[in-house]
C-alpha cells in the first residue's frame, strides 16, 4: 500500500469513530501559507462554523498565513464562532495524519 492510500484508511477509520460518537469534529487544513478550520456536525452534512486565514478581519491583523500566530488567531475565531453555533465540545479529526 502506498502512502496515499494509507492516510486515506486512516482517516476514514478517524471519521467513522468520530461519526459513532456522535460529536462534532474539527478539521484543520495547514497549507504554507495559509490554515482553515471547520467544525463539522455528527451527520457530516453542514458546516456549522468555519475561520481561516483568507478571512478579511483575520487577514488584516497578520503578517503571513501560514504561522503559529495565524494559527492562534484562526483558533480563536474558530472557538468564539463554534460557541454563537452552540458547540461546546469537539472531535479532533486528524485526516490520517
Amino acid at each position: 500500500m502506498n502512502k496515499k492510500l494509507s492516510r486515506l484508511r486512516r482517516a476514514r477509520k478517524t471519521r467513522s469513530h468520530i461519526k459513532y460518537l456522535r460529536v462534532t469534529r474539527l478539521c484543520i487544513n495547514r497549507t504554507p501559507q495559509h490554515i482553515y478550520a471547520q467544525i463539522i456536525d455528527p451527520d457530516g452534512g453542514t458546516i456549522l462554523a468555519s475561520a481561516s486565514t483568507l478571512d478579511k478581519n483575520i487577514r488584516d491583523s497578520i503578517k503571513t498565513g501560514g504561522n503559529v500566530e495565524a494559527a492562534a488567531i484562526v483558533g480563536k475565531a474558530v472557538a468564539e464562532r463554534a460557541r454563537a453555533a452552540g458547540v461546546d465540545t469537539v472531535a479532533f479529526d486528524r485526516g490520517g495524519f
